[in-house]
């Protein structure tokens, strides 16, 4: 089997966005985005799915980067992946001090994102990236009182539903045709 690499620029008035990512990695992460949250989630979300991320970011406003990321992160994400056939569907509940959250993934190639998430931009940051991939994304906040806690929660219980859906199995799961890799 061939690495589940890649690499994805978004090049924009706005913003310059550069990912190298390793679908098959261990959760190692080099993220350069001058925006210290986000920098912290997708570090999270590297550790918790064990993809390796190498992210620069640069832009006029954190709104502009934030999306532009997530953006470049779920077209990185389905250029990586490959045609092998995937466990495609996860959901994984964490538990981070106060807060408990839910989320579960479909990577089939039908966008959907309804999103529980107190911070609008990282609601916006889980749609543009949801939308990207090509992936159905539910996230439920069952509790919480802290946006820090919940907002990591999400990020790691994603990062989780990666790791979980991104394995390789021997054969397609499902019940139309083979879903085809977006180029």
């Amino acid at each position: 089997m061939s690495a589940r690499k890649g690499k994805t620029e978004r090049r924009t008035r706005e913003t310059s966005v550069e990912i190298l990512l390793n679908i098959d990695g261990t959760g190692k992460f080099d993220v350069e985005c001058g925006i210290p949250f986000l920098k912290h989630m997708l570090e999270t979300l590297s550790r918790y799915s064990e993809i390796d991320i190498t992210l620069r970011a640069e832009g006029d406003n954190d709104h502009h980067i934030i999306e532009d990321v997530a953006i470049t992160l779920g077209k990185a994400l389905n250029s990586a992946r490959g045609s092998a056939p995937i466990e495609r569907m996860s959901t994984r509940t964490v538990a981070m001090d106060d807060a408990v959250v839910m989320t579960s993934i479909d990577i089939i190639d039908r966008p959907y994102a309804e999103i529980d998430c107190p911070d609008p931009q990282y609601a916006h940051f889980l749609r543009s990236l949801a939308m990207s991939f090509g992936m159905t994304l539910h996230v439920m906040v069952i509790r919480g009182f802290d946006d820090h806690h919940i907002v990591e929660a999400i990020f790691k219980s994603l990062g989780l539903c990666f790791r979980d859906s991104l394995r390789i199995r021997e054969a397609e799961l499902s019940t139309k045709d083979v879903p085809k890799v977006k180029g």
